[in-house]
């Protein structure tokens, strides 16, 4: 039964979205009772997605340009030393642009400092454990835009399974109390689909990440952060909607 039950969420989840809306239906004639039930499954977030970051400022594009390699350089060794390989860091943008950035009130001396920005980000992919460990020691090397997390499951689908499977049993347990309401004995489950596919990822409270912004940052101003911060991870919840018709014996 537990084989013949996987077997039927793996149906759910390939094609979902078979078949459209429906309502509760009961139909002698052809002896069955169709249900639609919604349930959830929840999980612990097991992969911290942490925005690493910096932003730096200088008087020309090729001096800026230079001193945000040696910058880039410094927070992957960083992040390397804390046993994060290169397949956990991924480039999600970098740029040099001229700076436009000024108001009335700057000084001529210091639009002339910074003419240029460059900017740079990475998403590094970690466990939850460490999550606090490496944006302490990125911040530390001078990541100066650091510290947004956006939480994930690593195996998503087996969590979308046991919403499936929640939903399953919960369309059998109605059913049973419709039947026992008609006086007849429900059958076995003859038709499941999901009802409406459903990707989305819903979180137990708002997400939280710290993001610190610098006007500026070099190489020989690097923040020192001492401990790592208490961080937690969020719980992940999945649903599923599943329509189910059972035959009436």
């Amino acid at each position: 039964m537990r084989f013949l039950t996987f077997a039927v969420i793996t149906f759910l989840l390939v094609f979902a979205g078979l078949a459209s809306a429906q309502t509760i239906q009961i139909n002698r004639e052809n002896k069955t009772i169709a249900i639609s039930t919604t349930d959830e499954a929840t999980a612990t977030a097991d992969i911290a997605a942490i925005t690493v970051g910096f932003e730096i400022l200088g008087p020309d594009a090729q001096g800026t340009s230079t001193e945000a390699g040696k910058l880039s350089h410094a927070i992957l060794e960083a992040l390397h030393k804390v046993g994060l390989g290169d397949k956990s860091i991924e480039s999600t943008s970098q740029g040099l642009q001229k700076n436009t950035d000024f108001d009335e009130k700057t000084k001529p001396e210091q639009r002339a400092r910074e003419q240029y920005i460059f900017r740079q980000s990475w998403e590094v992919s970690t466990p939850p454990k460490i999550a606090a460990e490496v944006i302490r020691v990125a911040i530390a090397a001078g990541a100066n835009k650091t510290g947004a997390i956006d939480w994930r499951m690593s195996d998503r689908k087996s969590l979308q399974a046991k919403a499936a499977e929640a939903a399953l049993v919960k369309a059998r347990q109605v059913a049973e109390r419709m039947a026992d309401g008609l006086h007849v004995k429900l059958g076995s489950l003859i038709y499941a689909s999901n009802e409406t596919p459903n990707a989305r990822l819903y979180f137990a409270r708002p997400q939280q990440g710290l993001v610190l912004n610098s006007s500026s940052a070099s190489i020989a101003s690097y923040i020192t952060v001492s401990s790592p911060l208490e961080i937690r991870a969020q719980t992940i919840r999945e649903e599923a909607t599943v329509y189910a018709v059972f035959a009436i014996e």
